[in-house]
């Protein structure tokens, strides 16, 4: 990989994550696994009867990058919202249980949001999602724009993860973006489509091909990006970095300079959680001093080690190292 740091600034870098301070806010989510075994058809209807054999419990959306940073070493303060019920209470545990400071989490007057996957054999046969949507307003919205002035107020790197739940409307992106500012902290933007041109000022904007293509209107040439530069000063970020699956990642700066991640997976079992792991791993190098394309080659690193585990898991700094020294040997 071209623009792979060398062992030795790797090793720096990753020791160097340790002690510092992400704030991550975002849409928090609960996400649970329903798994059972299937041998006949409903008498009901034609599907199937799932005769459940375990359930558990992982975090998603912001939550899922929180853990992911403190995996990588940092210290990470989680700013979203919850409801008064017993998934904002399994968010909450799960979060102490991986050293995320879960205290900025806003209590508000809706369910938090959940989403369960139905397996057999290992096969998804439907999700099921428990949310509300709607913007934040009034008072909770209020509460939410205060607390974003005290997770940024000490924090090295700033993530915004967006997934359309209605915690990052205008005021709150405005808030902690300009926050960040006022600190002198990189910001790392995973979008959305519907607040997609409201992220003006990030340091790194992260969208996938699909996103960026449905917010633009138009399709992206991958083999000739040259048009790629103008749409910073549109968005008006720093830098672009455009993940595209199978392969890797693009990064444009506002110079216009263009640098191609290949994808450096050894196998890909899951590609769920790996957006995420990517974007805690961005923040924290970042804050940890790396430029934007050492960041992104480590979080690149990073997403290709996830995507070979089942389901959104963490990724540790020792795993980076040896995934490095597996592929300086290839």
């Amino acid at each position: 990989m071209p623009h792979l740091p060398s062992s030795a600034r790797l090793t720096e870098l990753l020791g160097r994550a340790h002690g510092r301070r992400i704030a991550v806010i975002g849409d928090v989510m609960l996400d649970v696994y329903v798994s059972g075994d299937v041998d006949r058809i409903s008498p009901e209807a034609p599907v199937p009867v799932v005769r459940v054999r375990s359930r558990t419990y992982a975090l998603g959306g912001a939550a899922n990058v929180a853990q992911n940073v403190t995996a990588a070493g940092a210290q990470c303060t989680l700013l979203g919202v919850v409801g008064a019920d017993r998934e904002g209470t399994t968010i909450r545990e799960m979060l102490v249980a991986t050293d995320v400071r879960a205290n900025a989490l806003v209590e508000v007057g809706r369910c938090t949001t959940q989403k369960t996957r139905i397996l057999a054999r290992a096969q998804q046969l439907v999700r099921v999602d428990e949310e509300e949507d709607r913007d934040l307003t009034g008072d909770e919205l209020a509460r939410v724009i205060e607390a974003v002035h005290a997770v940024v107020s000490d924090a090295d790197a700033l993530v915004l993860e967006d997934y359309n739940k209605g915690v990052l409307v205008s005021p709150v992106i405005r808030a902690a973006l300009e926050a960040a500012r006022a600190r002198g902290i990189p910001s790392v933007v995973d979008p959305k489509f519907r607040n997609f041109f409201l992220y003006r000022g990030a340091t790194i904007f992260k969208p996938n091909r699909r996103e960026l293509e449905s917010a633009v209107g138009a399709s992206i040439d991958i083999e000739h990006p040259e048009a790629l530069p103008d749409l910073l000063g549109r968005l008006g970020v720093e830098h672009l970095l455009l993940t595209l699956g199978e392969q890797g990642m693009v990064l444009i700066s506002e110079a216009g300079e263009l640098a191609r991640v290949p994808t450096v997976a050894r196998s890909v079992y899951d590609v769920v959680g790996a957006g995420d792991t990517v974007t805690a791993y961005l923040a924290t190098m970042l804050a940890a001093g790396a430029s934007p394309v050492e960041a992104a080659s480590i979080a690149n690193i990073a997403a290709g080690i996830e995507v070979g585990k089942l389901g959104a898991q963490t990724v540790s700094p020792a795993e980076i190292l040896e995934h490095a020294e597996w592929m300086a040997l290839q």
